[in-house]
């Protein structure tokens, strides 16, 4: 038996290996040295599992990512230089947010609440979806905004809440502060009034049932004073 270099079958300089010649003379049978063939190294494509993130009431979601809300409520939010804060939208389950569409500065997507988010590649027809819907959510809010009675605008705003994550139907507009953590505070940042005139409102409109707690959590604006304080609705 003889060694003979298999470099005649093809494989790559530096990749070679011995073969045996069998005793018949057939070229092919692999000697047994011990050593396996080389394998060209290639490169491996990784997957990267999306980035979950669990948040706190307050704590802000990283800049420049995109994300799946899963559970809770994110508020887009900016100040002024008098550190005057003001909202520009609220997010909640199922919502895509993200920061990286935005050219306001100084921007933040800041958590009302707990929150658990997933990083999320969105497609073109999801982006288009997103700056739509934060367009209108920017317009709804600028024309609460826009209301002069103090009373009116925080009925209206109210109103918009309840028709955005709570419930309507025949009986009226039902929704929760406390789910959302909307405080006195941030409802004043929403429709530009100090938390001292929303407390006063909010107790009036209690004594007058304009606002009627249902429940624990949960209040209602009548259908007939809905009527009778319209809120501004897009078309």
């Amino acid at each position: 038996m003889h060694l003979c270099c298999w470099a005649n079958l093809g494989l790559p300089m530096g990749l070679t290996r011995y073969c045996a010649r069998s005793p018949g003379g057939a070229d092919g049978v692999p000697f047994s040295s011990g050593f396996p063939l080389p394998i060209p190294s290639m490169a491996a494509t990784v997957f990267t599992p999306p980035l979950h993130l669990a948040l706190t009431p307050s704590e802000v979601l990283p800049e420049g990512m995109n994300w799946r809300l899963q559970e809770g409520y994110v508020r887009t939010v900016s100040w002024n230089a008098e550190g005057e804060t003001f909202t520009l939208a609220i997010w909640g389950p199922g919502d895509l947010v993200a920061s990286s569409t935005s050219v306001l500065q100084p921007f933040e997507l800041q958590c009302l609440t707990t929150v658990v988010v997933e990083q999320h590649q969105p497609s073109a027809a999801e982006v288009e979806q997103f700056l739509r819907q934060q367009i209108r959510y920017l317009e709804e809010i600028f024309l609460i905004n826009r209301i002069r009675g103090a009373q009116e605008r925080l009925l209206a705003l109210l109103a918009w809440l309840g028709r955005r994550f709570g419930q309507v139907s025949s009986r009226g507009s039902r929704f929760s502060l406390k789910e959302m953590n909307l405080t006195h505070k941030a409802l004043g940042e929403l429709c530009g009034l100090s938390r001292v005139t929303v407390t006063k409102m909010l107790n009036r409109f209690k004594a007058e049932g304009v606002l009627q707690q249902v429940s624990r959590e949960d209040y209602l604006i009548p259908a007939s004073r809905l009527r009778i304080h319209p809120c501004p609705q897009m078309a």
